[in-house]
């Protein structure tokens, strides 16, 4: 009989999630703890205990989520969570212009989701 993979929790989702190389470089080395993302509809089922799989070009990172921090906006966001948490490269000021970069203010009215994750094993 093969065997099988470990199962995780019936409560437990794991979520894929595509993310670009220069973060999902700092994910997978465990110095990127928080993960910003718009909250769309999909991304506000996000809850504390959900494992999310970073992937970028064939690479996979698994992560469980610690908390969700919800804000108003960017700005709200990084007056609350700590800047080296999110990237630990830039400042406050070169991470706000690099998510504006990639969300429009339109998309950043959605809301603001601040996922604490940890590495785990796969």
């Amino acid at each position: 009989m093969a065997s099988r993979p470990p199962q995780i929790g019936k409560t437990s989702h794991v979520r894929d999630m595509a993310i670009y190389r220069q973060y999902y470089d700092l994910i997978a080395d465990g110095t990127k703890t928080i993960e910003v993302r718009v909250a769309y509809t999909s991304m506000q089922k996000i809850k504390e205990g959900d494992r999310i799989r970073f992937t970028c070009r064939g690479d996979e990172t698994l992560t469980q989520v610690k908390r969700v921090g919800r804000y108003r906006s960017f700005d709200e966001m990084f007056d609350h969570e700590a800047v080296e948490a999110i990237n630990p490269k830039a400042t406050r000021e070169e991470q706000l212009k690099a998510i504006r970069e990639i969300f429009t203010p339109e998309k950043e009215a959605l809301g603001v989701l601040a996922i604490e994750v940890e590495k785990v094993a796969p």
